[in-house]
């Protein structure tokens, strides 16, 4: 993969009603987070996803495949990897899966600590737990 300075990834923690997104940096290794995107059943609008990829021009997508716990699938996985398949189909660019457990869970611990119960309410979580997905692929990635 590129590793010039202008070399980004984009992150997604997919959900059935609100999908985060984050950016990545390649040369760094740093994340952060974006946006919130609406979904129905797990399908978004698409042309907001068109227009981050015009944006950002990721030479990479990482989607979060969300897991039970003891690592099987569950009902919301399947639709996961098919938003990461369409995502591939239609844009062209290398997709990633990665296990995904806790991020949300996570995203909602950092938020808290930074503002109370009321802080939760915000809907920055999503995005937070997609800057998790894509920190998470940094550190797993080969070198």
């Amino acid at each position: 993969m590129n590793k010039n300075p202008s070399s980004f990834v984009l992150g997604f923690d997919f959900g059935t009603k609100r999908i985060g997104v984050a950016v990545g940096q390649l040369i760094t290794e740093t994340a952060r987070p974006l946006t919130m995107l609406a979904a129905k059943n797990g399908v978004p609008q698409w042309d907001q996803i068109e227009k981050l990829i015009k944006t950002w021009r990721p030479d990479a997508i990482i989607v979060g495949i969300p897991l039970n716990m003891d690592g099987t699938e569950q009902a919301v996985t399947k639709k996961a990897r098919a938003f990461a398949s369409s995502l591939a189909e239609r844009y062209k660019i290398p997709v990633h899966g990665i296990d995904e457990r806790l991020t949300t869970r996570d995203a909602r611990d950092q938020v808290f600590k930074k503002g109370g119960y009321k802080a939760l309410q915000d809907r920055q979580i999503d995005s937070i737990a997609a800057q998790l997905i894509l920190e998470t692929w940094f550190m797993q990635k080969e070198k």
